[in-house]
């Protein structure tokens, strides 16, 4: 068999991802934050870019345009300089120093435009620590002890492992199980009840002793925490009964007095803060018409820089070839690609919120029962795009409408048959779901197959699994777990 080499020609069509293709796909899935600082880092390693705004600033003047001196003449400044009284002018200086006279005479922000961090559980402890007068030793250990509690207050290592910690220092500084112990009730009696203890039962036990309930009710409810623990969890208040000995009435106070009690005892310390959402679209009523309006503020307005391109205008028009006009070359086809692929970005998000819009018309003229089912493809066939192309748009994007703020995935649902009428949405099969739950009797909750069979009776063609579905997607518990004996 012999090998032989041979020239052949082949055309064929293929999709080829530049990174100028790819880095518009990028852009078009960010949020507006990750625009905001890819904009930045780009007006910083791109000279050619430069950031626009509305009032360009004049130009300065040329020598010709300079205004010339009054009376025609030039200015003396020798006869300037005579009219000027130069010992009150340093005055200040010569009497003393410069320096503190300017301190005396500046005027200090006000106290209530200073910042500042609020405490969180660690710093809460450490300054009761420092108030309490214990020993040096005993405040090392009990600084551990802060040290290992999570954000809820619980201590997340044992004793052992506190020893441990202190073995490395030498067996002069070993601490011992009677000084860990001393020192974990010394932080156990701190504010806020209940923390530094390594499971709930233990800390709703220690919250008790700290609120001082010593009646009968007290005491009942230190027994169900204590021994019917797991019962309790599972809400089975007459097995609970049957295991402590007492009627199941009797259970109805002390369950109180446990859901008074904190299952988080450093929760009212946390330093978590709300996070803000700001709107890609705005949508705003005018009249009976819906008007579509992007949110560009705070985004950098972007240009190339008017003295690189005439620069480059330069360089040629002398017809020099050099790396430095490859360079600027190179910077404003990037630049330019970057401003195109904005403009591109904006435009077809606008196409899908106006898509949107047309197509759920309904929900924002009534309410939430009349949002419509719409999948990906609805839109994508509306305005000519890839499904996929319309799935970075609405990915981590909102739209603020008079009926609130909204994801934009928000509108995209799979809709259930129903036996008259089109389609309903699965989020208004979740609201009634939601609705029916809340108006039922508490001592007998509806189950899911009622569920089933009353939306059935409403034409709505659901099985009960996908109502057990609805209801874990809504944080609903079971009618088991919402069944309330009191």
């Amino acid at each position: 068999m012999a090998l032989e080499q041979k020239l052949s020609l082949k055309l064929a069509q293929k999709l080829v991802m530049t990174p100028s293709l790819q880095q518009a796909i990028k852009l078009l899935q960010m949020t507006r934050m990750e625009l905001d600082t890819l904009l930045t880092q780009e007006l910083v390693e791109n000279p050619v870019l430069e950031e626009s705004s509305e009032i360009e600033e004049e130009a300065a003047p040329t020598p010709e345009e300079q205004p010339e001196p009054v009376n025609g003449n030039e200015i003396d400044h020798n006869e300037s300089m005579e009219n000027i009284d130069l010992d009150a002018y340093f005055g200040d200086y010569w009497e003393g120093s410069g320096s503190s006279s300017m301190m005396e005479e500046r005027e200090e922000p006000p106290i209530e435009n200073s910042l500042s961090r609020e405490p969180d559980l660690y710093d809460h402890l450490l300054w009761q620590l420092h108030m309490a007068e214990v020993t040096p030793r005993q405040r090392e250990i009990a600084e551990l002890i802060i040290g290992n509690l999570n954000p809820d207050g619980f201590l997340v290592a044992t004793p052992e492992e506190i020893r441990e910690m202190g073995d490395h220092e030498g067996e002069d500084r070993q601490y011992t199980m009677e000084e860990i112990l001393e020192a974990l009730e010394l932080v156990r009696s701190f504010d806020p009840p209940g923390i530094a203890c390594h499971d709930l039962p233990e800390s709703l036990l220690l919250q008790m002793d700290t609120l001082g309930v010593e009646d009968a009710v007290g005491a009942l409810a230190r027994r169900m925490v204590a021994e019917a623990w797991d019962l309790f969890l599972r809400r089975q208040f007459p097995a609970v009964a049957k295991k402590l000995g007492v009627e199941l009435a009797e259970l109805e106070e002390a369950l109180e007095l446990i859901r008074t009690l904190e299952t988080h005892p450093g929760r009212k310390f946390s330093t978590d803060r709300p996070h803000y959402i700001e709107p890609d679209v705005f949508v705003r009523r005018v009249g009976d018409e819906y008007v579509i309006q992007l949110n560009d503020d705070g985004l950098p307005r972007l240009r190339v820089s008017r003295a690189y391109r005439r620069m480059l205008q330069t360089m040629r028009t002398e017809g020099r070839q050099s790396e430095a006009q490859q360079f600027i070359k190179d910077k404003i086809r990037s630049a330019v690609w970057l401003i195109k692929s904005l403009d591109q970005r904006q435009r077809t998000i606008y196409k899908v919120a106006a898509s949107i819009i047309r197509q759920q018309r309904e929900f924002l003229d009534k309410g939430i029962d009349n949002l419509r089912p719409m999948v990906l493809r609805d839109v994508a066939e509306d305005i000519g795009m890839h499904e996929s192309t319309v799935s970075r748009v609405v990915s981590n994007k909102y739209m603020h409408t008079h009926r609130g703020l909204f994801p934009m995935k928000f509108f995209f649902h799979s809709g259930i048959d129903r036996e008259y009428g089109d389609n309903i949405s699965s989020l208004t099969v979740k609201r009634k779901i939601e609705q029916l739950i809340q108006a039922e009797d508490p001592k007998h909750p509806l189950s899911d197959s009622e569920l089933m069979r009353i939306l059935n009776r409403e034409g709505i063609q659901i099985a009960r699994r996908t109502v057990a579905k609805y209801r874990d997607e809504l944080n609903i518990p079971s009618s088991t777990d919402r069944k309330q004996i009191f």
